[in-house]
């Protein structure tokens, strides 16, 4: 069960880096929009996951744990919203209040619309 959980857990990470290529490829943004987009597309469905009564416990740990503990990331976003503060003045203070702010807030609602959906 952790080689699965290993495995998987890698796959997330992959995954992750792709997303949030992908996004920074196709919307050009002073702010990181792929880590907020992974955060919430992975909270989404780790509420699916939890919720669904179809899923076992040997599921929920390879999918919940493995592929989306690698694919989210609490510290990237956390680090994008320091450097984002960094970047000088009250505004840019101000955006990565605001940034991490809405992350935590979609996050808590996407996960809660998966909870919900499952």
């Amino acid at each position: 069960m952790i080689a699965l959980i290993a495995l998987a857990g890698g796959l997330g990470a992959v995954l992750r880096f792709v997303v949030d290529g992908a996004v920074a490829r196709w919307v050009r943004s002073s702010v990181p929009l792929g880590t907020f987009v992974v955060n919430l597309s992975g909270s989404f469905v780790l509420g699916l996951v939890v919720a669904s009564t179809a899923t076992g416990s040997d599921v929920r740990a390879v999918v919940g744990t493995g592929l989306l503990g690698g694919y989210t990331t609490f510290s990237a976003a956390s680090v994008e919203s320091v450097l984002l503060a960094r970047a000088g003045g009250a505004r840019a203070v101000t955006v990565a209040a605001l940034h991490a702010a809405a992350m935590l807030a979609a996050g808590l609602a996407a996960a809660a619309l998966g909870l919900w959906a499952g």
